[in-house]
């Protein structure tokens, strides 16, 4: 227990840090946008990246590995989905923010910090990989099924062409690509612009969790909504146990990657959540709810599984 507080306490420690500042500093959210910035389009990328070019190529093709991960989390979003539509009534956009409640996480800002933390810098290429296929994924249902819903009518081109354009310019995608780039040529980098890389990458993890944790302050919890009653619990407990279900049965499989492939699908709902809520205006105060408390939850959830992951329970 002494390790998994060791590893636990220093990375939700600095999200309780954010959230004492935001909630005793009144700094506007705006505040926050250099550090976002500073956050998704340099520090990850260049963990990412760092990790993946050390990779041998090899590593890369493990497609089972990637079908299994990808396909728990749709069916967590299938669920949830059809939960909201079928069960409670409600429309498509609605229906669609809760299927991203459900199974969208974290996997951005918490999952690398956490997966290398606990399970060394080996765990960031099947984070990187599982990241890369859950976000095209995500990138492609969100307008799609807006669209359908919509009352008005959007090119296939149009949607097609945004749908592409999300997945080849995101800064983490991205610097995949590159890093796997690198890692093909065998070739080292400057040392220069690897000591860049270095600081960059060692940014990474103290300021996204210090982010997250003055966004959760500054987005306050007004109401709990009835739906995170099972929303979350599924987020947390159904989704890692479904992905474990999938990837352990992979013949083969490294211990370490089923491990961060479970520990990937128990992260919270992700702030990505609230905003694609907020860029459709739907749902937008419950998704934030969702965030903010799934993550409150996750610390007892996550360390639990950790505590069972570096102890050989499981």
């Amino acid at each position: 227990m002494q390790q998994v507080a060791g590893l636990v306490i220093p990375l939700f420690g600095l999200v309780f840090l954010g959230y004492l500042a935001g909630r005793f500093k009144r700094i506007p959210l705006d505040g926050l946008a250099w550090l976002n910035f500073f956050i998704v389009y340099l520090a990850l990328p260049a963990l990412i990246f760092r990790l993946l070019s050390d990779t041998p190529v090899s590593e890369f093709a493990n497609v089972r590995f990637l079908i299994a991960t990808s396909l728990g989390t749709f069916l967590i979003f299938v669920l949830c989905f059809c939960i909201a539509k079928l069960a409670r009534k409600t429309d498509i956009p609605t229906a669609t923010i809760q299927g991203f409640a459900g199974a969208y996480g974290n996997i951005g800002y918490m999952g690398p910090p956490l997966a290398i933390a606990a399970f060394g810098p080996e765990a960031g290429v099947p984070v990187a990989l599982v990241f890369c296929l859950d976000n095209a994924m995500h990138f492609t249902l969100a307008p799609t099924l807006m669209a359908i819903s919509s009352k008005k009518p959007q090119s296939v081109l149009k949607i097609v062409s945004g749908i592409v354009h999300k997945i080849i310019t995101h800064p983490f995608i991205l610097a995949t690509l590159a890093g796997m780039g690198v890692a093909w040529l065998n070739q080292p980098l400057p040392a220069a612009l690897n000591q860049l890389l270095l600081s960059l990458s060692n940014a990474a993890a103290p300021c996204a969790l210090f982010a997250m944790g003055v966004t959760a302050a500054i987005r306050p919890l007004k109401r709990i909504p009835a739906e995170l009653g099972y929303l979350i619990p599924i987020k947390l407990i159904v989704h890692p146990l479904l992905v474990y279900v999938l990837v352990s049965n992979i013949p083969g499989v490294s211990t370490l990657w089923l491990h961060s492939a479970v520990l990937l699908a128990a992260l919270p709902s992700a702030t990505n959540v609230f905003v694609i809520a907020q860029q459709y205006k739907v749902w937008e105060e419950r998704a934030s709810s969702a965030v903010v408390l799934s993550t409150l939850c996750s610390i007892a959830s996550v360390t639990v599984y950790l505590y069972l992951a570096t102890n050989g329970f499981i």
